[in-house]
C-alpha cells in the first residue's frame, strides 16, 4: 500500500486524478505503476513487476526504481510492508 508520495503532481494524480503536472501521454503508464504499487507487500512483488524495476545505488540507495521512459522514472521505498516517499524523476 502507498503511505507516502513526494511528487505533488504525483500525489494530485493519486488523490484526484488530476494529471495536469505530469506528461500527460505516459499518464496511463503511471497509473498502471500506482496500481501496482498499490497492491505491493512482499519484494517478491516488487521483482514480478519485470525488468524496468531495480534498486538504486549510493544516496538514493534506499529506494526502488520504475522506467516510465528512458527519461522519467518513479522512484519509491518499500518498508516491507508498504510503499514510502513514492516519487517521479526525470534523469536528464
Amino acid at each position: 500500500m502507498i503511505e507516502s508520495i513526494r511528487h505533488k503532481g504525483l500525489l494530485k494524480f493519486y488523490t484526484e486524478g488530476n494529471g495536469s503536472k505530469l506528461p500527460s501521454q505516459y499518464l496511463r503508464k503511471i497509473n498502471r505503476i500506482l496500481d501496482i504499487l498499490d497492491s505491493i507487500s512482499c519484494v517478491e512483488d516488487i521483482l514480478a513487476m519485470g525488468s524496468g524495476v531495480h534498486k538504486l545505488k549510493g544516496g538514493l540507495s534506499e529506494f526502488w526504481s520504475v522506467s516510465i521512459t528512458p527519461n522519467y522514472r518513479i522512484i519509491f521505498q518499500f518498508d516491507g510492508q508498504n510503499i514510502q516517499e513514492v516519487d517521479f524523476l526525470d534523469y536528464h
